[in-house]
């Protein structure tokens, strides 16, 4: 007899029956039979790249505290480089960490649970009630293991940060990278309640997160500029290391935006989108002296 509710399902026991209605163990989820079945699955081109999302956020808050702490505000200096070194070696290593930890473990390979709607990441709003006499709790990780990898890979990165970087610091940028730190152990918590609340919307829509903060983002980094000239944008970016790095990178962060929303289901017509990249920093830069608030007068 099938189950009720979209989530509960029955359990194989040790003698070979089928138990009560319930929530699936972890790694498992009930088929259109409400029998709970192991996920099998591999993640899709489009789960890695979700996942892939979730590990590149926290790398650019640690780069953008670093570069916007004193003293390596606006400048690349040797102690901004190597805290931007450590923060990339320490999310690398937390993102393998994690990987390693789900089934199978040890392996780079996971066994995952597809994803089939926006309601798999809330099955605790989706609990039925037969008869409505009582509630049965069926709530579980139907997208196994999406949800959990985010919340260990951002375990994993807290203590991987907390047991290499205060040694830098301490050896090498005494009194100038602490501040990194601590602004970590803000934005983790943060980013936590947010995959925990927001999850699911956030697999569907941030393709177009990321695309619209890389715009919104690489138009406040030319902003910031006093000349907004056509000329010193050019030269300024061009002769500047750090501006080269910033710029480059918003394109790469735009770049993924545009694999994500695609997919690259067609990969001629897709790959030519990326031509597009640079636009946005090109359109600043060719209309910013058409906005250039220190040209407004009045008659």
């Amino acid at each position: 007899m099938k189950c009720p509710g979209l989530y509960c399902g029955r359990e194989l026991l040790a003698d070979g029956e089928w138990g009560e209605c319930g929530a699936c163990p972890r790694g498992f989820r009930a088929n259109q039979s409400s029998f709970c079945l192991p996920c099998q699955d591999k993640p899709v081109f489009y789960d890695w790249l979700y996942l892939g999302f979730m590990t590149f956020l926290p790398l650019v808050l640690h780069w953008f505290f670093i570069d916007n702490t004193t003293p390596f505000r606006g400048r690349l200096s040797g102690g901004a480089v190597a805290l931007h070194a450590c923060a990339l070696v320490e999310t690398c290593a937390a993102a393998v960490g994690t990987v390693l930890l789900v089934k199978p473990f040890g392996s780079l390979e996971i066994q995952s649970c597809s994803v089939q709607s926006l309601s798999d990441w809330y099955t605790l709003f989706h609990n039925p009630r037969p008869n409505y006499t009582h509630t049965l709790h069926c709530t579980q990780e139907a997208v196994y293991p999406l949800q959990t990898m985010v919340f260990i890979f951002y375990s994993l990165a807290v203590v991987i940060m907390l047991a290499v970087r205060p040694w830098l610091v301490h050896c090498c940028l005494l009194k100038t990278g602490s501040g990194t730190i601590y602004a970590a152990l803000y934005f983790f918590p943060i980013l936590a309640l947010f995959h925990s609340v927001f999850g699911g919307l956030i697999y569907y829509t941030f393709p177009y997160i990321v695309i619209v903060l890389s715009v919104i983002s690489n138009a406040a980094h030319f902003a910031f500029k006093m000349d907004q000239s056509m000329q010193f944008l050019i030269k300024n970016t061009v002769s500047d290391i750090r501006n080269i790095v910033i710029v480059i990178g918003h394109w790469l962060v735009h770049a993924y935006g545009i694999v994500a929303l695609t997919q690259m289901t067609q990969p001629v017509f897709h790959l030519s989108l990326l031509c597009l990249v640079p636009v946005p920093a090109l359109f600043y830069v060719a209309t910013a002296r058409f906005t250039d608030p220190h040209k407004l007068h009045s008659d």
